[in-house]
């Protein structure tokens, strides 16, 4: 029989009030406090960083305030950097690659819940769906990310946009929801790889 915590890393109805998940949390938010109340670059915002972000290369750089759920179920590529007020839900595994950039107030939100109203309002059960983020991609400012998502590499996506669909490699996407504007020309590929 699958846990709690086997049933939300696999997209399954899970209750997130289990005793394991519940003392992840905890032990994330005390990390996430501590990494809060740093100041980058120093060692206790290292150190913070590494306890919350155990996935995270050294060469991650994120402006606190950061928040997550639980922090071990994202993994980082080298060169990251996240802008002020990022929201990562992670209750399916968010991949990030490497040099990716994300503007202010980003949200890459994996968790949803059941339409079914006894599930969701009685059961208390919800589920999460993976996001993936590809090498060089730019997430403008107030960018949303929903359950299930992947973006290409080298992708651009524009500030306030809603991304409910997979957006695909060498793209420019802007809007609510995101859509694909344009393709990006050889030279600005080039630019970015």
């Amino acid at each position: 029989m699958k846990t709690e915590k086997q049933k939300m890393l696999s997209g399954e109805l899970y209750r997130a009030s289990d005793e394991e998940l519940v003392a992840d949390k905890m032990r994330c938010r005390e990390a996430m406090r501590r990494f809060n109340q740093s100041v980058p670059e120093s060692d206790d915002w290292k150190r913070a960083k590494r306890d919350l972000l155990p996935n995270a290369p050294d060469s991650v750089y994120i402006e606190p305030p950061f928040f997550c759920d639980y922090g071990i179920h994202v993994a980082f590529g080298e060169n990251v950097f996240i802008n002020f007020n990022c929201t990562i839900l992670d209750v399916a595994p968010v991949t990030i690659g490497h040099r990716v950039m994300m503007a202010n107030n980003v949200q890459l939100l994996t968790a949803t819940h059941p339409l079914d109203v006894q599930r969701r309002a009685y059961d208390l059960v919800e589920y999460g769906l993976p996001i993936s983020i590809g090498d060089n991609a730019w997430l403008g400012g107030g960018v949303i990310v929903l359950p299930g998502v992947t973006i290409g590499k080298n992708c651009v996506i524009g500030a306030g946009s809603v991304v409910t669909k997979d957006i695909p490699d060498n793209t420019i996407a802007v809007g609510n929801p995101a859509k694909v504007v344009r393709e990006l020309t050889a030279e600005e590929i080039a630019e970015r790889s």
